[in-house]
């Protein structure tokens, strides 16, 4: 049995893919891990088509959850196409859905080679961006993502644009190693580019 949609506090979750250019150095996937806190076994057996996550979608009192969010056991925006796709799906057949939020590392538009955040606009209530450090040589540090340094700039620049379109723009760091000036730095940061930020509480593995 494949889990794509699953519940944690009250929200929904969705995986869509176990796909991701980041080899972030707390990531549970790195140290055997097959779940997390919130699912046992999000590894997929393949990737459900956007017509199999319907169907899971639509198996459920959408209505009854808090929230849904785009997030899995790898990078979602791997998904855009299908995700966008689902939203309009949803918001057409299940009335009272509820906010929409993709948890990300913002790498959208590297990932895509153009600019996704204006299709974003009427679909996603929230963006939730893992920044991860305070300066680009700890991000590097942290994430190690496929393109480098230019994952940081395309990181900031999709944080930016994302917020002329999408209503809520958060930045997340966990607190593990931060000093309380790294955390100003990092808040800094998320709302010179018109977000806020949210720090994380470290989970021991």
């Amino acid at each position: 049995m494949m889990t794509i949609t699953y519940e944690y506090e009250g929200a929904l979750y969705v995986n869509l893919t176990n796909r991701c250019d980041c080899a972030c150095v707390f990531c549970l996937r790195h140290n055997g891990h097959k779940g997390s806190i919130y699912a046992d076994d999000l590894w997929l057996e393949h990737e459900p088509s956007r017509e199999e996550a319907l169907a899971d979608f639509l198996a459920r009192d959408l209505p009854s959850y808090r929230e849904i969010v785009f997030c899995g056991f790898g990078e979602p925006i791997f998904r855009w196409e299908d995700i966008a796709w689902l939203v309009d799906e949803l918001k057409a057949r299940a009335p009272g859905l509820p906010p929409v939020r993709i948890n990300t590392n913002g790498h959208g538009n590297l990932i895509h080679g153009r600019d996704i955040t204006p299709e974003m606009a009427g679909r996603i209530d929230t963006l939730s961006i893992s920044l991860n450090g305070a300066t680009e040589a700890e991000y590097l540090a942290v994430t190690q993502p496929r393109d480098g340094a230019a994952a940081w700039e395309a990181m900031l620049d999709f944080t930016r644009r994302a917020a002329r379109h999408v209503p809520k723009v958060v930045m997340t760091v966990v607190d593990k190693d931060k000093t309380p000036e790294d955390i100003q730095t990092c808040r800094a940061l998320a709302e010179s580019l018109g977000a806020t930020l949210r720090v994380r509480a470290y989970i021991p593995d």
